[in-house]
């Protein structure tokens, strides 16, 4: 008689490529623990070896009735990242019986096929309101860098980024130990607002402010959400674009700031671009030149595994019920990197 686990459906090696889901990574990972370990020994790796935080506010661990409603009480609301990302630590951490490590590998795999920008993010530096920053690489084989003038008028978010991106709700514990912001004087919503006009102050558009507004109307439901970072460095030159352009063979980089970033995930990365006419034209007279740039840039970044959308200056700012539309659009993006 041979027993098959309920869970998962994809232990046969020679099944075809595994559907990654929320719902068969979950259940994959759980029957990976449920049949590696007993149910004392479950306990203590979930909560002392990988250090774990129980989610269940309606009972203890030690009262979960079942070995599945342990580890759900421990993982249930994590997203497709974060169990990705938790299946990582069972393989390299933890010793997991070679049928369902080899299952939990096969998810892996078809997780990192689908997409998305290889590689983790380092330095996020955004929000900039004034002079570019002057950073230099504090130590180059560590990529790690130091703003050693006008710090003051961007941000950098110095955290590791989890696994499922940067939510609101990280960037407001962030701003809320970065201002000092002691909690029995300033809730979350204090510290949002607060952090919400700062990086307002950051806008260079109207246009750029209905997006920024429109999305923000999302936070009213629940800070974990994926925040919208304003005005991102993605590529960094120490020179100006003219003092660039001075230089023999000088060609100043494209798209130094991209307008707005999602990271859905720390691979699923959305830029969103706001196209004034300056993006286009040079004053009243059509430029091609800038425009090829502006889509040669596209191109390279989806290659490098983003996803660029962009909304044109007059849509946002001359059309009727332009925030109802972004909001729409915003909707759309979050059920499809769901």
């Amino acid at each position: 008689m041979s027993f098959f686990p309920t869970g998962s459906s994809d232990l046969n090696p020679e099944a075809g490529p595994a559907k990654v889901s929320t719902r068969t990574l979950r259940a994959a990972i759980e029957d990976a623990l449920i049949y590696s370990f007993t149910r004392t020994n479950l306990e203590l790796v979930l909560a002392e070896e990988l250090q774990l935080t129980w989610t269940n506010d309606d009972c203890d661990p030690s009262e979960a009735d079942s070995k599945r409603a342990l580890i759900d009480g421990y993982i249930h609301p994590w997203p497709l990242p974060q169990l990705v990302a938790f299946a990582r630590r069972l393989d390299a951490e933890v010793e997991i019986s070679e049928t369902y490590l080899s299952d939990l590998r096969r998810y892996i795999d078809a997780y990192d096929r689908g997409g998305g920008v290889e590689g983790p993010t380092k330095n996020l530096i955004f929000a900039a309101n004034g002079p570019k920053p002057d950073i230099v690489l504090r130590d180059a084989v560590s990529n790690d860098i130091e703003i050693v003038a006008n710090a003051e008028h961007c941000l950098v978010y110095e955290q590791p980024i989890p696994a499922e991106g940067v939510r609101f709700s990280h960037l407001i514990r962030w701003w809320r130990a970065r201002e000092g912001l002691p909690e029995a004087l300033f809730d979350d919503r204090a510290v949002g607002h607060k952090l919400h006009r700062r990086l307002a102050a950051s806008l260079d558009s109207e246009a750029e402010r209905v997006v920024f507004e429109a999305y923000a109307g999302r936070y009213k439901s629940s800070y974990d959400l994926p925040a919208l970072i304003p005005q991102v460095y993605l590529h960094y030159d120490p020179y100006d674009q003219r003092t660039r352009r001075g230089l023999p063979n000088g060609m100043p980089l494209a798209r130094q700031r991209m307008d707005f970033l999602l990271l859905f995930s720390d691979r699923q990365r959305v830029v969103i671009e706001v196209d004034g006419k300056q993006h286009y034209a040079q004053g009243d007279q059509a430029n091609p030149a800038l425009y090829s740039e502006m889509v040669a840039e596209d191109r390279r970044l989806r290659l490098a595994g983003y996803e660029v959308y962009r909304f044109g200056g007059y849509e946002l700012t001359q059309k009727q019920n332009s925030a109802g539309m972004v909001e729409d659009f915003f909707a759309q993006l979050a059920e499809r990197m769901k």
